[in-house]
């Protein structure tokens, strides 16, 4: 059984992370309410379930092995937290959210699209 999930950062398609994604079936891309915040952390962002940002990312079908790698990578739960989430009026998909503790004095990407920092 598939698990659909958004990604916004470094697994999105040409972005360094992007191989975890290698056995998912690409869905679309999409963007969510304007609801969220975006930040910069580095070499990766973070969301925030908090704000007025429309966030950018794709939208992809994984497998419960893929789900497991993606656990490990975004080191869930320790750091950052997967959900289910209303991402617009269409579409809900299991997000990788972080906490604000973890955020602490890190850029806002404005834009809401981390390829386009």
């Amino acid at each position: 059984m598939a698990t659909r999930v958004f990604v916004y950062g470094t697994l999105r398609r040409g972005e360094y992370n992007h191989h975890y994604l290698s056995s998912a079936t690409y869905v679309g891309q999409t963007r969510t309410e304007p609801s969220f915040t975006l930040v910069d952390l580095g070499g990766y962002p973070g969301l925030l379930l908090e704000g007025s940002t429309p966030v950018v990312g794709e939208l992809y079908d994984v497998d419960v092995t893929t789900l497991a790698r993606l656990d490990l990578l975004e080191e869930a739960p320790e750091v950052y937290r997967r959900q289910w989430l209303h991402l617009n009026a269409e579409v809900s998909a299991m997000v990788y959210v972080i906490p604000k503790r973890f955020t602490h004095q890190a850029p806002v990407l404005v834009s809401g699209d981390w390829c386009d920092k």
